[in-house]
């Protein structure tokens, strides 16, 4: 089966890359530019037992995602699996936040989400045989966050995103759902874990006392691409230790 996961390089995108490779899916790992460690991945995916293919693509550009489709269906068939995965955060005070990063994020992270999702919506209602699209988006969908409050914005986007698009879809057995990390070990959190005192305060945050791994966030969205998930459509999935239940607006 046919997938694609954006941002699939590094960090959660790479864990659900892996994880798609180990239950024999044909994955396409899409990477923004040639620092990224993409190769390691595509190994990985062979490793598992599944294969992938590396392509380029600029979650903001149109023809760049349509390419990309195009690609993974000329390599592996029919698409049936979308992962909108690539995304970006910067913190800095409302007062003080440039506006030209507050359209970057919203670019990336909500206009990027919009991309993927109508780009591989197109191509499986063109092959007619149904298809999932799973969102990476955040606790933040919900919580608020200070000092991050153009991330937060973007989230916000894609909660509404997936549930209104979910409906029009549902016609063309196609299903779309969110999946919302909260505090997960990535290179995005490197400065929190090497400063005791704002990763305590983090853990204080989150009753199973941990962050999270890429591959806990993975095998939920291998199970919502799944055939067990074929009724689930329009829901955001927490998973975040239960910060969400004792947050602080972290």
């Amino acid at each position: 089966m046919a997938a694609i996961v954006t941002g699939s390089a590094t960090g959660i995108g790479r864990a659900i890359a892996i994880a798609f490779g180990e239950q024999g899916a044909l994955v396409a790992v899409d990477y923004r530019d040639g620092s990224e460690p993409v190769d390691e991945v595509i190994a990985r995916i062979t490793a598992a037992g599944g294969k992938g293919i590396a392509v380029q693509a600029d979650v903001t550009k149109p023809d760049d995602m349509a390419r990309l489709v195009t690609q993974t269906q000329e390599a592996f068939g029919p698409l049936r699996i979308m992962v909108n995965n690539a995304g970006i955060e910067e913190k800095h005070p409302f007062l003080e936040t440039p506006l030209e990063l507050y359209e970057r994020i919203i670019e990336v992270n909500l206009t990027g989400v919009w991309i993927g999702a109508q780009t591989a919506a197109r191509a499986m209602v063109a092959h007619g045989k149904g298809g999932r699209i799973v969102n990476i988006s955040s606790i933040h969908e919900d919580v608020a966050m200070p000092t991050n409050a153009a991330y937060c914005a973007s989230k916000g986007g894609v909660r509404m995103l997936a549930r209104t698009i979910a409906v029009e879809l549902a016609q063309h057995d196609i299903t779309v759902n969110n999946v919302c990390p909260g505090a997960i070990q990535t290179p995005m959190d490197v400065a929190i874990e090497k400063n005791p005192q704002q990763e305590r305060a983090l853990l204080d945050e989150i009753p199973l006392r941990r962050m999270g791994k890429p591959e806990e966030v993975a095998e939920l969205c291998v199970y919502l691409a799944s055939p067990a998930a074929a009724y689930i459509t329009g829901a955001s999935f927490v998973i975040d230790g239960g910060m969400m239940q004792q947050s602080g607006s972290l």
